[in-house]
C-alpha cells in the first residue's frame, strides 16, 4: 500500500530470490495478503469477498453451461431443458448460475450503499469509485444478456422492450438498435450476439475487478470513521492497522460461509423463487405476456424508466424546450441511465468535509430515506404501470435525483458534523477497549 509503511516480501532462498528478480509474483501475493488494513472495519466490509466468490462462481458455471448450450432460436430453449434433464449435475449448475446472479447483485447493492454511507467515494478514492460503477454497469449488461439466453417468453419480450429503448435516442437510436439486434427484430442474430457478449463480459469484469482492487490498495482502505491511517512511521501505522492475513481473511471467510449457507438453501429448496414462470414457456413472438417484468435487481431503474410519462410536467417542459426531440420514452431512458450516473458523480456532488456518515446527523436521516426509496422503487417496478403505482414511482424517482443533486450538496453547507476521533486507534479503543482492558473516555456507542 503506497504511503503506509509496512514489511515487504523478502525472499529467503536462492530459488525464491531468482524468481523474485524475474517475476515477483510471490512478493505481489505476499504484499496483498499482508497489506495493512484499518483494524476498525465492521461487518459491512465483508461484501468484497462475497462479490469475488460470485464472480468466480458465475465464470466457472457459465463456462460449463456454455459447453452444452446452443445459441440458435429453434434449439436454445430445448438445449436448456437438455442441460436440466440430461447433463450430469446440469440442473444444479443452472440453478447455481441463475441464483448466483441474484446473490451477486444483492452483495453489490450492499457494497454500493456501504460506500455511499461511509464516504468511500471521497478523495483520494474517486477513481476506485468510478471503476466500481463501471463494473456495476457491465454486471447489468451481462445479466440482461444472460436472461435472454434461455429463450423463454420473458427472455424474448424483455429483449424486445430493452433493446427498443435504444431506438428512442433521436437520430442515432435506430442504427444502434439494429446493430444490437443484428437485424430489424429480436431473432437468431440477436441471440448469437448476446451469447457471445454474455460469455466475454465476465472476463472484462474480472480485469476491472483487479484494477479496482489495485486502486484501493494504492490509496488505502476506507474505514467506518473515515479517518486515514497514520503514515508517519511503521509504528504509528501499526497502531491503526492489522495485516489482512489472518485477521480479516478469517473474518471474511466466516461471513462467506454464513451467506453461502443461506444461498445453498435457496438453490436447494427454492431455486425458481426469483424467476418468472413465463420463462418456462418457449419464446413466441406472436404471444405477448400480460406483464413484462425484469429480474428483481433491475426493478428500481425499471421503475424510474416508467415513471416519467408524457403527462409529467418535467417531460412536457423538456419536450417543449427541445422542440419535440425529447419525448417521454427518450426522457425515461435518460432518467434510467441518469439514476446510475448521479451515483457515479457522488464524489463531486458531496460537498461535506467529513467522510463518514457516522458523524453526520442530518445525513443519516436523508440516507435512510434513500435506502427506503430504493426498496420502494424495487417494489413499484414489479407492479403494473397504473395508479397508484405510477404516482408512487414518480415520487420515489424524484427523491432519488433530489438526494444526489440537491440534498447531498446542501448538506455539506448546512450540516454541523459530530466530533471525529483523531486516529483509527482511538476509534478502535473506544469500541473494543485498550490493550490493558480499559476503554477510552471518549467512547461512543458502537454501530
Amino acid at each position: 500500500m503506497a504511503g503506509i509503511p509496512h514489511d515487504h516480501y523478502e525472499p529467503k532462498t536462492d530459488g525464491a530470490r531468482w524468481l523474485h528478480r524475474r517475476l515477483p509474483i510471490v512478493g505481489l501475493l505476499y504484499d496483498t495478503l499482508m497489506i495493512p488494513t484499518p483494524k476498525n472495519l465492521n461487518w459491512m466490509w465483508i461484501w468484497g469477498i462475497v462479490l469475488t466468490f460470485c464472480l468466480a462462481l458465475q465464470i466457472v458455471t457459465g463456462v460449463v453451461l456454455a459447453m452444452h448450450y446452443t445459441p440458435q432460436v429453434n434449439m436454445a430453449f430445448a438445449s436448456v431443458e437438455h442441460i436440466m434433464r440430461n447433463v450430469n449435475g446440469g440442473y444444479m449448475l443452472r440453478y447455481l448460475h441463475a441464483n448466483g446472479a441474484s446473490l451477486f447483485f444483492f452483495a453489490v447493492y450492499l457494497h454500493i450503499f456501504r460506500g455511499l454511507y461511509y464516504g468511500s467515494y471521497k478523495a483520494p478514492r474517486e477513481v476506485t469509485w468510478i471503476i466500481g460503477m463501471l463494473i456495476y454497469l457491465l454486471m447489468m449488461a451481462t445479466a440482461f444478456m444472460g436472461y435472454v439466453l434461455p429463450w423463454g417468453q420473458m427472455s424474448f419480450w424483455g429483449a424486445t422492450v430493452i433493446t427498443g429503448l435504444f431506438g428512442a435516442i433521436p437520430g442515432i437510436g435506430e442504427p444502434i438498435q439494429t446493430w444490437l439486434l443484428g437485424g430489424p427484430a429480436v431473432d437468431n442474430p440477436t441471440l448469437n450476439r448476446f451469447f457471445s457478449l454474455h460469455y466475454l463480459l465476465p472476463f472484462v469484469i474480472a480485469g476491472l475487478v483487479i484494477v479496482h482492487i489495485w486502486a484501493f490498495h494504492t490509496t488505502g482502505n476506507n474505514n467506518p470513521t473515515g479517518v486515514e491511517v497514520r503514515r508517519g512511521s511503521k509504528q504509528e501505522a501499526g497502531r491503526d492497522t492489522l495485516p489482512f492475513w489472518p485477521y480479516f481473511v478469517i473474518k471474511d471467510l466466516f461471513a462467506l460461509v454464513v451467506i453461502l449457507a443461506v444461498f445453498f438453501a435457496v438453490v436447494g429448496f427454492m431455486p425458481n423463487y426469483l424467476g418468472a414462470p413465463e420463462n418456462y414457456i418457449e419464446a413466441n413472438p406472436l404471444v405477448t405476456p400480460n406483464e413484462i417484468v425484469p429480474e428483481w435487481y433491475f426493478l428500481p431503474f425499471y421503475a424510474i424508466l416508467r415513471a416519467f410519462t408524457g403527462d409529467v410536467w418535467v417531460v412536457i417542459a423538456a419536450n417543449w424546450l427541445s422542440f419535440g426531440i425529447i419525448d417521454a420514452k427518450f426522457f425515461g431512458v435518460m432518467a434510467m441511465f441518469g439514476a446510475i450516473a448521479v451515483m457515479a458523480l457522488a464524489p463531486w456532488l458531496d460537498t461535506s468535509s467529513v467522510r463518514s456518515g457516522r458523524y453526520r446527523p442530518m445525513f443519516k436521516w436523508w440516507f435512510a430515506l434513500l435506502v427506503i426509496d430504493f426498496v420502494v422503487l424495487m417494489w413499484v417496478g414489479a407492479r403494473p404501470a397504473e395508479e397508484p403505482y405510477a404516482t408512487i414511482s414518480l415520487i420515489a424517482s424524484t427523491y432519488w435525483f433530489a438526494y444526489f443533486l440537491i440534498i447531498l450538496p446542501l448538506l455539506g453547507v448546512i450540516e454541523k458534523p459530530l466530533p471525529q476521533p483523531a486516529t483509527i486507534e482511538d476509534d478502535f479503543n473506544a469500541h473494543y477497549g485498550k490493550p490493558d482492558g480499559t476503554r477510552s473516555a471518549s467512547a461512543q456507542p458502537a454501530e
